[in-house]
């Protein structure tokens, strides 16, 4: 099953636009973690156990991972998400973008070393940057298109022959590099008048929408600026406010609730 079939079918038969994000910070674990050596994978393991009901896909960001030397533990998680929650994909949140055979091996970092269904790209350097990435007609290829950050605009919006940048971005990859049905675009919950421009371009090209919670994004200016006509075609990110739930022994229990009433809000407005 390809990316978006699995997604689609997560939206349809799980009913939750929800993306659970995976960024370890130790520090934020629960004691009981203390002393752990193998805590990275055990605490990520039990935060996906729990959400995976209420979760579209997983979405681990490689940084968080890499600074701990907890390449190997991502691996697993990946490998135990396929094997525990199948039809759930993951996307590994990694940023990439450079060319030639830079960017074929960052193609097979993401989709054979860790096994991800999908990958997040940036698009400044070109099509040739993400078309190992484009290439690969099974995966997901989720391009950087108006992020959440506050300095996005400072090159996102800068006007080109009339029109921001993000807007030639969103346009391109729906009308250019989408041949084969698998690209997704990075739209921030921050700039809910922009979810609903870049969703005018590229008609029901998925969107992954980080911001909510922490960053201060609105749930239901998502979704009624940035739904396609059936109610789905998000992915709505949250990291923080579920993996740290709670700090107590109930952290498990209180991720599960987080993502439920992520959910339930979502759904209140589709």
């Amino acid at each position: 099953m390809s990316f978006m079939q699995a997604l689609r079918q997560r939206w349809q038969q799980a009913g939750t636009l929800v993306c659970v994000g995976l960024d370890p910070e130790p520090a934020k674990f629960p004691a009981r973690f203390a002393g752990d050596a193998d805590a990275v994978f055990a605490f990520n393991r039990d935060i996906i156990d729990a959400t995976a009901e209420y979760a579209c896909a997983f979405k681990p960001q490689i940084a968080h991972f890499a600074a701990l030397g907890a390449e190997d533990a991502l691996a697993r998680l990946v490998a135990y998400a396929h094997a525990n929650h199948p039809g759930i994909p993951v996307i590994l949140d990694s940023k990439r973008g450079d060319i030639g055979s830079t960017a074929q091996h960052y193609v097979t970092e993401a989709f054979d070393r860790y096994g991800a269904d999908a990958v997040t790209a940036n698009p400044y350097l070109g099509r040739d940057s993400v078309q190992p990435f484009l290439d690969r007609a099974d995966r997901g290829v989720v391009v950087l298109c108006r992020t959440s950050n506050p300095g996005a605009g400072d090159l996102q919006d800068l006007d080109v022959a009339g029109r921001p940048l993000y807007q030639h971005v969103a346009e391109k990859v729906a009308r250019e590099w989408n041949g084969h049905g698998n690209c997704a675009l990075v739209v921030g919950a921050t700039w809910p008048s922009q979810l609903r421009e870049v969703r005018a371009i590229v008609g029901d090209v998925p969107f992954l929408v980080p911001g909510v919670g922490a960053q201060g994004g609105d749930v239901e200016a998502v979704v009624s600026n940035a739904k396609t006509a059936d109610g789905t075609g998000l992915m709505v990110s949250s990291s923080r406010a579920i993996l740290y739930a709670s700090s107590g022994d109930d952290y498990a229990a209180a991720s599960a609730a987080a993502a439920k009433s992520l959910r339930d809000q979502i759904n209140r407005y589709r």
